[in-house]
Order: structure tokens, then sequence, then C-alpha cells
């Protein structure tokens, strides 16, 4: 769980081993990009709490693999969604399109393209259905995080033709 300036990493697990957990945690929020406190969020200074703890005895009898091999199910997990050959990823367009956007988005924050962007960006995009196909791009929605230096012209200009147009396919609209 994440709130601004903590994280918490949560859970119950069954090893031998040891992880620096506060280590892992400030890598993995600078590597996302926040390493500076005008951000909001610094990997530097941030809280982390570790809550992982031993797993519970009852759970590990009924998970853990046993001398002939026999294994239990884990917690269960709920995934929503499915799969479908409207991309070669098997997945639905619109989030196809969606994750595309923001990858791009992280790319070009990362490699400096885009010097005022921050790392938090999310996007949606509405598709119109034909017979089950998707035929068109009806509305699309990239909002992103960034710095008070860029106007928004410079923005929206920017967003559209670096981000958006490079990722969406021609003649879907």
């Amino acid at each position: 769980m994440v709130k601004t300036g903590m994280v918490i990493v949560a859970g119950e697990i069954t090893t031998e081993g040891s992880v620096d957990v506060e280590n892992i945690v400030r890598e993995v929020v600078n590597d996302i990009g926040y390493n500076h406190s005008d951000s909001g969020f610094d990997s530097n200074t941030c809280a982390v709490l570790n809550a992982i703890g031993s797993q519970s005895p009852d759970i590990a009898m009924g998970v853990d693999e046993t001398d002939d091999h026999e294994q239990g199910a884990g917690d269960q997990g709920l995934m929503f969604g499915y799969a479908s050959n409207e991309t070669d990823v098997l997945m639905p367009a619109p989030i196809t399109y969606s994750h595309l956007l923001v990858k791009r988005h992280s790319q070009l924050r990362k490699n400096g393209s885009l010097t005022w962007l921050e790392p938090d960006a999310k996007s949606q995009i509405t598709m119109r259905y034909e017979d089950g196909k998707p035929v068109g791009i009806d509305t699309v929605v990239l909002s992103t995080q960034h710095r008070d230096e860029v106007s928004l012209k410079d923005l929206r200009e920017a967003v559209m033709e670096e981000i958006i147009k490079p990722v969406l396919p021609a003649g879907m609209d």
C-alpha cells in the first residue's frame, strides 16, 4: 500500500532467506521516478513500514509441498477480463491501447524527451464496436502528473503528438 510519504509492505511468507525490504522499496520508488520532494513523494525520505510476518502454520500445512509432491491451493485471487483476438497480445483493444499509452508516457519521461512529466499517469480508451470488432475510438483519456514549468497548451500538444498519436492505430477515428 502506498500513501503520500509512506510505503507499507505487508503479508505472510515462509522463508529461510533474508530480504532487505526497505532498500528494495526505496530502489523501486526511485526507479519509478519519485526521487525528489517536488513530486510529492521522495524515495530517500519516505517512510517504509515492513509488516511482513511468518505464515500461519495452519496455512503452511495446507499449501506446502509434501514428500510425495502433493501441494494444496493457497489464498484465492479474483481476476477480471478475458482473452480476445482483437490484438496480438490477446487482450481487448481498449485495455491494450490504454496500457501502451502509459508505457509510452513512462518511456518518454525516463528517456528525458518530456522532462516535465512525472511518474503518475492513467488512461482509458472507449471504442466503438460493430459485429464484435473494434472499428473506432470514441474517447481517449490520458491524465498525467507534470511539473508546473509546462504550459497547458504545450502539455496538451506534446501529449497528443508524442504519446497518443504514435500509439493509437490510424483509421480508428
